[in-house]
């Protein structure tokens, strides 16, 4: 799917467009851009690290937590979101931060006119992000810097959990875009937070992210997304697994997730908000 989506794409060194021609992308500077085995192509420019990117066993993690369905009603909502700002007549949707691409791959069976391109830092996501859909291409880039992509060309940017590069986001958007960002509570995931010594949100995300927004996008919509889960022990290994807490060593852990109860009752608490350009 990457071939309908190089039109979306521009170059992380000088800021072409790029057009493919074998099994590479190129600019007409002459930068070069190969396309892996896996569908992804790498637009990492030579002053951006991966050293902060997701490894490989968080993003199996990731990827066998999401299969089991605990957070579809996170899904739900995204999915929602997108149908509500996205013009029927489709466009490109762009998941800032998109993991496996699981996200995406659930807009895109809700909105047939549209392609999605899934853009993340860590090589081994976007492997399984140019996997997820028919209409997903994938490639890896410095999210925090200046986003691979046409200015103005895209109808929806997604970002779920991810770092938030507003500025970016609104000129990557089109005109009559939409920004659909989804954010952690306080209450997310507040049970473990004790037991197992997880990091805790912020409170003062939300504040943080409506002052980045300011003169740049207006709100249009917040949806609040929570729900009980009921998670088993398996599950527990893989949600720490996936997220920055796996970071933080904690050599007892995982005892600590083997002494809990068969299920345990987890709260998913998110803030599901649509913005549009101003």
């Amino acid at each position: 799917m990457l071939d309908d989506l190089v039109a979306y794409l521009t170059c992380p060194h000088c800021g072409d467009v790029l057009a493919r021609d074998g099994g590479a992308l190129h600019c007409s500077a002459g930068h070069s851009f190969d396309i892996a085995r896996h569908g992804y192509v790498n637009l990492l420019s030579g002053g951006a690290s991966a050293s902060t990117a997701d490894t490989a066993a968080m993003v199996r993690a990731r990827a066998a937590f999401l299969a089991t369905g605990a957070f579809d009603p996170l899904a739900d909502g995204i999915v929602n979101a997108v149908k509500a700002a996205a013009p029927q007549s489709g466009g490109c949707i762009v998941d800032v931060g998109a993991g496996t691409g699981h996200y995406l791959a659930r807009v895109l069976e809700a909105t047939p006119h549209s392609t999605g391109l899934a853009l993340d830092l860590s090589k081994h996501a976007a492997g399984l992000a140019a996997r997820a859909h028919p209409r997903v291409g994938a490639a890896v880039c410095d999210t925090w810097g200046a986003l691979p992509v046409r200015t103005g060309a895209t109808a929806v940017v997604i970002d779920v959990f991810a770092p938030r590069n507003v500025a970016e986001f609104r000129r990557v958007l089109a005109p009559d875009g939409a920004l659909v960002v989804v954010t952690p509570t306080p209450r997310h995931l507040q049970e473990l937070v004790g037991p197992l010594g997880l990091l805790v949100v912020d409170p003062a995300k939300d504040e943080r992210l409506e002052v980045a927004m300011d003169g740049l996008f207006v709100t249009q919509d917040l949806v609040l997304v929570e729900e009980a889960m009921q998670l088993t022990r398996g599950q527990l290994h893989d949600l720490v697994a996936m997220g920055p807490s796996s970071r933080h060593a904690d050599g007892d852990r995982a005892d600590r997730i083997e002494a809990l109860a068969e299920t345990t009752t987890v709260t998913l608490s998110a803030r599901v908000a649509t913005y549009r350009p101003v």
